[in-house]
Order: structure tokens, then sequence, then C-alpha cells
């Protein structure tokens, strides 16, 4: 393996296959670190989300594969996990060389090699607050990326937040439950905390407002203290008081064991999807 192709100071290129949210944020990102628009490639069969990269950020995005692939170091696969198969035929054969980094949900590394007939391969689970810079990204490397290969990884997922590294891959499905799908409760715990806020006879938005800045500045809290989460929040709950009086009824309804269940539920749909599109 030609590690000179893991290194970005040698590519000429990086190409993006699927030109929608994710990618959008990942292109931003590079261009803000000072990569020319003209090094970046986009293939997307769709033209409005082509239109929309060109007026937002100066690049040119193709409607179907060419080689002007094969300029490109590292590949960046940012599609449905349903047609990752049919695009890595179309597309394995421009780019024998390159590194290729997958944020496609579900789909295994085992597949992406075996479909690209290399095992230069990164597979990752992103999340959406990526799309403003606060995401997560787990990663994880098959052995033959190199350590060039992998902190060219590390720079294009640093612009959309923090990153964590596995050392085995089945991790991922553990983090499509906790991080990758877990947006979807926080907003989810949004919702209830807005409409239970209307029921005590507050407005929707003044709601909304107390919500969100609650949860965010106890994220933030819990983000920037080295004490246990459960410290945290036994200081918050004076025995009798009104936080006990709301943990004592969650705790009577088991909130935590059937939360618990509903990601063990997502990391189950994980694994099938990896079955599902992995063949």
């Amino acid at each position: 393996m030609n590690h000179d192709n893991n290194d970005s100071k040698n590519a000429k290129a990086i190409a993006f296959i699927g030109g929608g949210n994710m990618a959008s944020a990942m292109v931003g990102g590079l261009i803000k670190q000072g990569m020319p628009p003209n090094n970046i490639l986009v293939v997307d069969p769709f033209e409005p989300t082509r239109d929309k990269l060109l007026s937002d950020f100066g690049i040119q995005a193709k409607a179907t594969p060419s080689a002007e692939l094969s300029n490109a170091g590292l590949i960046i696969w940012a599609v449905k996990p349903q047609v990752f198969k049919d695009a890595a035929q179309q597309i394995g054969s421009y780019a024998p060389k390159a590194l290729h980094f997958s944020v496609a949900a579900g789909i295994r590394s085992d597949s992406i090699a075996a479909w690209l007939k290399t095992d230069n391969v990164v597979r990752s689970m992103p999340n959406t607050p990526a799309l403003i810079g606060k995401g997560m990204t787990a990663l994880y490397a098959r052995p033959a990326v190199t350590q060039a290969g992998k902190a060219w990884v590390e720079r294009v997922v640093a612009s959309m937040g923090e990153f964590l590294w596995l050392n085995e891959e089945s991790q991922l499905d553990a983090v499509t439950a906790i991080s990758g799908s877990g947006p979807a409760y926080v907003f989810y715990f949004l919702e209830a905390m807005t409409e239970a806020a209307v029921k005590m006879g507050l407005s929707a938005e003044q709601g909304r407002r107390l919500a969100i800045s609650t949860f965010s500045g106890a994220s933030e809290l819990a983000h920037r203290s080295d004490e246990p989460l459960e410290t945290l929040r036994q200081r918050v709950t004076s025995k009798g008081g009104t936080t006990y009086a709301a943990l004592m009824s969650m705790e009577g309804d088991d909130i935590k064991a059937h939360f618990i269940k509903a990601m063990q539920a997502a990391e189950i749909r994980a694994k099938e999807l990896g079955d599902e599109f992995g063949n």
C-alpha cells in the first residue's frame, strides 16, 4: 500500500459520494480549514443538491462518477445505506489507492472492503449536531489504515465536533444507539418538558426556551465536571423537595429501565441494518 495516498499533503483532492447534509457539514469544515474549493469533488445524482453545493461553497458537483475521482486521495461515502453497494460498484475502479471513509449508517467495513476491493477503510457514526460543529463521531479503522490516514480522517471530522476511536467495529452498533440516534431522544425529552410547561400554564414558547436552556446548561455542566453524573444529580435533589418528587415519580414508573430498553432496541436495529444492506 502506498502510504502517500493517505497523506493530505500528497493527495490532490477529497471526493464525496453523496452531497447531503452531513457531506455539506464536512465540506464547510474543510473549506474553513483552508482547503481550496477546487480540491473538493462531490458526486450526487440530484440536481438541487448539486446546485446548493455550488451556491454555498463554490464547489462543482457531478451527477455521475468519472475519471476525476482517480485524483482523490480520500473518498468520503455519505450515501444512504441502501444505495451504498450500487455506488461502490460504480466507483471502486476509479479509486483503487484511495482511503475510503464511510459515514453511512449500518454498513460494516467488511462489506465496504469487499465492494471496493480494498482494506483501506475507516467507518464512522456521526450525529446530526455535527451540522453545527457540535457533533460526536465514533471512528473505526481497519488494520490496513495508516496513522497518516487516521490523522487525515481526524482533520475532516474535527471541524464537526468531537471524535472517539473504537478498537472494535461491533461497538459502532452501541454508538449508533447512544449518540447516533441520541439527538432524537433529547428532542423527545424536550418535547415532553415543553408539553408539561403548557399544562402548567406557561406558553409553548416559554416552555421551549426553559427546556432547551436547561438541557443545554446541564449538559455543559456535566461536560465540564469530572464528578460522576450521579453526584451531579444528587446535588440538585433535596430529600422531600420538588426534584425528589419528580425523580420518585420517574423511578416509580421505571423510566430509566424503559429508556435503556429503548436504546437496546436501537442497537439491535443497527445490527439488522448491517445484515440487511451489507450483502
